[in-house]
């Protein structure tokens, strides 16, 4: 049996099908908290990862896990041809046990939602 990916990196391949204009923004809905839907609804249309190059793909994810706030914060490299670009973002899980996006950041573009202490 296939080993199921951590959140994050379901995340991080989420996150980048919608900035480089595979998937709608609507697709996160159920996905999010927040400010993070207005972040992605800003950022999509302008991010440099809508290019007519190659498809972006996500090189890799690493996360630093925060449990007594039940949220990590990810950092994950973004391959678009020969050109690297950063991807951060922090999930929280909630009373149901499920993840969502409370933040998104591209290149340091996108980082307007205070992060929960």
């Amino acid at each position: 049996m296939p080993r199921a990916l951590p959140p994050h990196t379901v995340f991080a391949e989420r996150l980048l099908a919608v900035l480089s204009g595979e998937r709608p923004v609507h697709w996160m809905l159920g996905h999010t908290l927040g400010e993070a839907y207005e972040q992605l609804v800003r950022l999509a249309p302008e991010t440099p990862l809508r290019s007519l190059g190659p498809r972006p793909v996500l090189r890799r994810c690493s996360v630093q896990a925060h449990p007594a706030q039940g949220a990590v914060e990810a950092f994950a490299t973004v391959a678009t041809g020969a050109r690297v670009r950063a991807m951060a973002f922090r999930l929280e899980r909630g009373a149901d046990h499920r993840w969502r996006c409370a933040a998104v950041e591209l290149d340091g573009l996108g980082a307007t939602a205070a992060h929960r202490t």
